[in-house]
């Protein structure tokens, strides 16, 4: 299995919690880095911010053209049709990422993962079937790629979840994180939802949100 290389951030010495952070399709593990120092709780927490690189892929949606990207997606509609093979190698991919924390001695329960656009995807995919328990999930302008397919763990059957989408992203429509929150909560999850009045993006609001959620999972 390929190895995947990462901006890795840690906001003090010796931390004990890692959040894994996967950007969207496109773009590279720099995408998010300047959003690490508005976060409050990382200056009052040591937490390693790791920041995979996709692997580079052709994307159907693009005429083939090589970029940066998690899996291929084959058509823009409602469903939004992916290569789940190619999504479920790459959430392969970061479980690597944090078998190596696990080896460094953070517990899995630590280590928090999350994504954007694709990378949300990719997110929802490892960390409801990741096999040890993990400290909980955010996906942000995403959809739930794998949900007919995904094998849950009953080890983070009430991971702690938070979705965050744009009312007026035209990239990835709002009903497709709508409907990724109406199948966990039918799934038995209690995912809190928030929208905010932005593009296909992320934004101060949303921000300060989710500085607030991961803060409770960090204490």
């Amino acid at each position: 299995m390929a190895k995947l290389n990462a901006l890795q951030i840690d906001t003090g010495p010796e931390p004990q919690h890692t959040i894994i952070w996967l950007h969207g399709l496109g773009a590279s593990g720099h995408d998010f880095e300047p959003v690490v120092p508005e976060f409050a709780f990382s200056r009052e927490t040591p937490v390693r911010f790791i920041f995979p690189h996709a692997p580079e892929l052709p994307v159907t949606i693009n005429g083939g053209m090589v970029m940066p990207a998690w899996y291929d997606i084959l058509a823009m509609d409602v469903d939004r049709k992916v290569d789940a093979e190619q999504l479920r190698a790459s959430a392969g991919m970061v479980a690597e990422l944090i078998k190596a924390e696990r080896e460094r001695g953070v517990a899995s329960e630590n280590i928090i993962l999350g994504g954007f656009s694709q990378g949300g995807a990719v997110a929802y995919e490892l960390a409801l079937s990741y096999p040890e328990r993990l400290g909980g999930l955010f996906a942000l302008s995403t959809y739930f790629a794998t949900a007919d397919s995904i094998e849950l763990s009953d080890a983070n059957r009430n991971l702690p979840i938070f979705i965050g989408h744009g009312r007026f992203d035209q990239i990835v429509m709002e009903r497709l994180g709508q409907a990724a929150h109406k199948t966990l909560q039918d799934l038995e999850f209690e995912p809190e939802y928030q929208s905010y009045g932005m593009e296909h993006s992320l934004c101060l609001e949303e921000v300060r949100d989710l500085d607030r959620f991961l803060k409770t999972l960090l204490a």
